[in-house]
This record gives C-alpha cells, sequence and structure tokens, in this order.
C-alpha cells in the first residue's frame, strides 16, 4: 500500500538551518501549513519544533493547529470570505486584508466575539494576484486604523504566485517605503513588513534583503530546501523529507510502443508513435498511485533506473528498464515529490501518512 513519510530528523535539519538565518538577521518568521492540509500528524511534527506562528489558508487547517498547541498564532493568509468571518475571528489572530468592506465585518465580528483581532495589509506589488494598490494604500490604512477590536500588525506582499513576478530588492525597498510613509503621515507604527516567503529567502542569504522587510512566511523551502530562483537546493538543506513509497503490483517484460488504433487516452491526450522503437521491450512496473493522487510530473524517482512512462486515474506505470535490481511484486519504489505532487498527496484519503 502507497505511503508518505515524513522524516523527522531531516525536517528538524531543514529548521535548525532556517532559525539561524533569520536569527542572523534578526528577521521574524512564521511557517506555512498549506502543505499538510490539516494533517494532525504531521502539523504535530511542525509544533514539535518550538514554532509559534503557523500560516494556512484553510479555516479548517487553523482549527487542527489550535486543538494542537491554543498558544501558537495562527495566520489565515488570504482575503478572508464574508461567509467565514466568524470562524476567521475564532480560529484565526491574523489575517490577510485587502477589501475595506471585509475588514469592517471582521471588527464587527470580533467586538461580538470580545477579541482584539490582527490584520496584515497586502500591498499589489507586480504579480496582480490580491493586494490594495499602491496609490490608495495610505488612505485605506487610515480607514481601518480607527476600526474597534482589529489591530494592524503590518503590511505585505505575495510575489511568484500567480504570474511569476519574481522579488527583487527595488521592489522591497517600495514595500519597506510605503512603511515609512504610512509611519510619517498617520504618526503611528507597523511592527511587521511582511515581504518575504521561500522565494525571497535567496536575497536573505546572499545579504541582497532590504533592512526594512523584518518578517517570513515560509513553507517550501521548510519542506524541501526549495531555491526558487535558481531551482536547486539552499546550500546546507535537504530536498528529501517527504518521500513517497509506492508498491509493485505488476512487473512484466513488455513492448515500448503500443499497438492497435490510437485514440485519446483518459486524460484527452493522443500518443505520438515513435517507429524507431518498434519491436522494442522493456520491464514496466506497475505501482498503486495514480492520476487521483498526484500528477506524475510531479514525481522524481528513487533512482536512475526508474523512468515515469504515464498515469491512469488509480496507476503508475514505471518503466524500470532491464530491471537489474529484480524488482518483484510487493517491493517498494520510492519518490521524492515536488511541491505540488506533495499537496495532491496530502488530499488524497487513499495514501497513508507517516512518520519516521
Amino acid at each position: 500500500m502507497a505511503y508518505l513519510k515524513l522524516y523527522r530528523d531531516r525536517l528538524k535539519h531543514n529548521y535548525n538551518h532556517l532559525k539561524k538565518v533569520f536569527g542572523d538577521k534578526d528577521v521574524s518568521w512564521g511557517v506555512v501549513t498549506k502543505l499538510f492540509c490539516g494533517n494532525e500528524l504531521f502539523i504535530r511534527e511542525i509544533a514539535d519544533l518550538g514554532i509559534k506562528e503557523m500560516h494556512d489558508s484553510r479555516i479548517s487547517n487553523l482549527k487542527a493547529i489550535k486543538r494542537i498547541d491554543p498558544s501558537i498564532q495562527t495566520v489565515y493568509i488570504k482575503p478572508p470570505p464574508r461567509h467565514s468571518i466568524k470562524n476567521i475571528i475564532k480560529y484565526a489572530d491574523v489575517s490577510f486584508n485587502t477589501e475595506f468592506e471585509t475588514i469592517k465585518l471582521l471588527s464587527d465580528e470580533a467586538v461580538l466575539q470580545d477579541k482584539t483581532h490582527k490584520i496584515i495589509i497586502m500591498i499589489e506589488m507586480g504579480d496582480l494576484r490580491e493586494g490594495v494598490m499602491r496609490d490608495e494604500l495610505v488612505e485605506f490604512y487610515a480607514r481601518v486604523y480607527n476600526l474597534p477590536n482589529v489591530k494592524i500588525v503590518g503590511i505585505g506582499t505575495n510575489l511568484n504566485c500567480l504570474h511569476g513576478v519574481m522579488p527583487s530588492s527595488d521592489k522591497l525597498i517600495q514595500l519597506s517605503l510605503y512603511k515609512q510613509i504610512i509611519e510619517l503621515k498617520l504618526g503611528i507604527t507597523i511592527p511587521w513588513v511582511s515581504g518575504g516567503t521561500t522565494v525571497t529567502l535567496p536575497l536573505l542569504i546572499r545579504g541582497d534583503l532590504p533592512s526594512g522587510i523584518n518578517h517570513f512566511r515560509v513553507g517550501e523551502a521548510l519542506y524541501f530546501g526549495a531555491d526558487l530562483f535558481s531551482g536547486a537546493t539552499i546550500e546546507g538543506m535537504r530536498d528529501d523529507i517527504l518521500r513517497l513509497y509506492t508498491e509493485i503490483i505488476e512487473i512484466h517484460e513488455k513492448p515500448v510502443v503500443p499497438s492497435g488504433d490510437i485514440g485519446a487516452d483518459p486524460m484527452g491526450n493522443i500518443m505520438t508513435i515513435d517507429e524507431s522503437l518498434i519491436g522494442q521491450t522493456s520491464t514496466r512496473a506497475i505501482v498503486d498511485v495514480g492520476q487521483l493522487d498526484i500528477n506524475p510530473d510531479f514525481l522524481i524517482p528513487e533512482s536512475s533506473d526508474v523512468k515515469v512512462v504515464d498515469a491512469s486515474s488509480d496507476m503508475l506505470v514505471l518503466d524500470v528498464a532491464d530491471n537489474k535490481r529484480n524488482l518483484k511484486v510487493g517491493d517498494m519504489i520510492s519518490f521524492n515529490v515536488k511541491y505540488m505532487g506533495a499537496l495532491g498527496i496530502m488530499n488524497s484519503r487513499y495514501i497513508d501518512k507517516v512518520v519516521e
């Protein structure tokens, strides 16, 4: 049976590495847990690291975090939907916001629940996902500032989340300047300038991060050691914290090229036949995962003698060449997984989740 394994010692290694990086630069940070889809086994592993701030985009996941440790500061990291306002106030200590009317509803509900809800105002810096337009920011901030039971604790931005716009020193300097402008015009202090995510981490490491950026939200770097600028693994970090193990349910030597009239496959694709491969054979193994669980493009096989051929809804076909390892039915084949692949697996109730 297929399962996804989280390696506790590897996770701790990456956490300690990031803790030192941020500590050396005097930058605060929280961990984004949305990858784990509310799985309490894995979230508990994050909490056990000593993390006191977790970010997620699903209220049910924040609720799970509060069940595990009510003292953890929970941050809802997208503009709140209006039908969820009551639960946002109940389970999120902080939320990202871009709409005044939504913040007004948060304020009203916070009054009813006798809570002070913290907010970060997100600013549009070019990637064209969520964010208040820059020329409206000061007026927007001033309107929000006087609402009861909400406290603005920062401004922030998201880059590389929709159109792939990369963070740069220039963009982040602009973000820092907005803090200064607001503080001067309104006579207030803004604690956080949250301009950092995994994609921004290389700027911090190489010393190119503007000094005004003092808060990060990190997920992919912690779980995959990812440098999203280079596509490599950050030096000193690990990329194998999560590993998918699959069981061989069939293995035979078969032709490389299918035979018969070719039509569209279940995914709507039509295969192009490479006539130079006609007559060739290879050992093919079928394992017990499929498109329902993960897009095969997000799988990285355990060794070079395993290649992903394709997947149907619940089976993955592999080419294991001449099978020098003498693989047989019941043996396990493992994969590193990319971020979006892990997200698919975490959403699949058919794949067990375990910790080592």
